[in-house]
């Protein structure tokens, strides 16, 4: 529930622990044909906002005003998603996507192309590989990102054709820079009209001629490069390296044995999630995962009945997500955010402890005051989805017994909670 979704509602854990472990994985890899918490968020008007106004005139203001608000209403309604979903899976493999193929708005300065950006990578993320990646070749937002519409037969720009196969498709060491050269070639000819999301192909910008990748030559377009590197076999290595390093350790090595690397031969995404599910690794007391800021602030908002949009002052809720240092649509760079231990810092469990506190004061805590007082320490632990709490956990929780809100702090920034065992 933690690892492919975003934690348990109150209830649903225990209810896990009565149906099993093979009906509960059985339920949480089952995508329903509607998921009605979901269906539920409102999406949001994000529309074309035209040209950016000079810098001194009159329309830059409330040109300013309408993009911060569109901003807003987009990461909103993306975490109402998250948290009210019924089934958490496909928000979560949004989630790694959205880290994986890493755009960011800062360089965009337009909501429109990272809302249809977002809407692509849901609809891919547990389909076809190949699919996903020929989809993203042709995003407006990641080819703005890294400079795709500057790039000419002229002027070829490495940029994209580096990350496509460092960090989208082939990983680190798997290509040389040659073939950096030559795919910056047969990417040219994209143009983007940022405000509005729309990829144009200016047949006059592009290089027509044959590139030698990898090894083999021949005339390239986007898409038809995007095949060819997705049919390598070093291509399901690494989405399966990917797929570990965020669902399972940060810090282990990915086994050669591991399930989901075969699950991948044919590039099925669903197949390789539920390989990492029935894995044995995901058993094994070594690979606990720290949760990442913005997976812990949605399984706080479920475990609380809250929802992100009617929390009070969205500004402070980005402001404390800043600070923990993950905000959706604004990764850090083009690697996306880090993992595991990077999450845990001394100035992190201050920010941490304070954005609870926020939390725990707008929640009724009615999930946690319906829990006997005797029974409060054992049983929370199924309230938040925990398998067990530490004797050391145990005891600081005891010693707030009769004060829930301060009971749910302790319990919400406990290492059982903040780590996925």
């Amino acid at each position: 529930m933690q690892r492919f979704g975003f934690g348990p509602r109150p209830g649903e854990y225990a209810q896990a622990l009565k149906d099993g472990v093979a009906a509960t994985r059985a339920k949480v890899l089952t995508v329903p044909a509607v998921d009605a918490g979901a269906a539920r968020v409102v999406e949001p008007e994000i529309t074309d906002l035209g040209k950016r106004p000079a810098a001194n005139s009159k329309e830059i203001v409330p040109f300013s005003i309408a993009l911060r608000n569109q901003t807003q209403q987009m990461s909103l309604w993306w975490l109402d998603r998250m948290a009210m979903s019924d089934h958490g899976l496909t928000e979560k493999m949004t989630w790694f996507w959205h880290g994986h193929w890493a755009t960011s708005i800062q360089k965009l300065n337009y909501a429109l192309p990272m809302f249809l950006q977002n809407k692509t990578l849901r609809a891919n993320c547990l389909g076809n590989f190949k699919t996903m990646s020929r989809a993203m070749i042709n995003d407006a937002a990641l080819q703005f990102w890294l400079d795709g519409q500057e790039s000419t037969v002229k002027s070829p720009n490495e940029n994209l054709g580096r990350e496509l196969m460092e960090l989208f498709v082939l990983g680190v060491g798997r290509y040389t820079e040659d073939d950096v050269k030559a795919s910056a070639r047969a990417l040219t000819g994209y143009q983007v009209e940022k405000s509005s999301g729309v990829v144009t192909f200016n047949a006059k910008r592009y290089d027509a001629k044959p590139v030698t990748i990898l090894g083999t030559t021949q005339v390239f377009t986007g898409e038809t490069l995007s095949d060819f590197l997705v049919a390598r076999d070093d291509n399901a290595t690494f989405i399966a390296e990917r797929l570990w390093y965020r669902f399972m350790s940060s810090t282990e090595e990915m086994p050669k044995s591991y399930s989901a690397k075969s699950a991948l031969s044919n590039r099925d995404i669903a197949a390789a999630v539920t390989a990492m599910a029935n894995d044995p690794a995901i058993r094994d007391s070594k690979n606990d995962l720290v949760k990442a800021p913005v997976e812990w602030f949605i399984a706080a908002c479920r475990a609380l009945e809250l929802t992100p949009s009617n929390l009070k002052t969205p500004g402070q809720l980005f402001n404390y997500l800043d600070k923990l240092g993950q905000v959706p649509f604004n990764p850090p760079n083009v690697g996306g955010w880090p993992a595991g231990g990077a999450w845990l810092s001394s100035a992190t469990a201050q920010y941490r402890i304070a954005f609870a506190t926020w939390l725990v004061k707008q929640s009724d805590l009615r999930a946690l005051t319906e829990i006997p007082v005797g029974s409060r320490v054992v049983k929370s632990a199924d309230w938040l989805g925990v398998a067990e709490w530490s004797p050391r956990t145990q005891s600081t929780l005891r010693a707030s017994l009769n004060d829930p809100a301060q009971f749910a702090l302790l319990a919400l920034c406990s290492p059982e909670f903040i780590v996925s065992a």
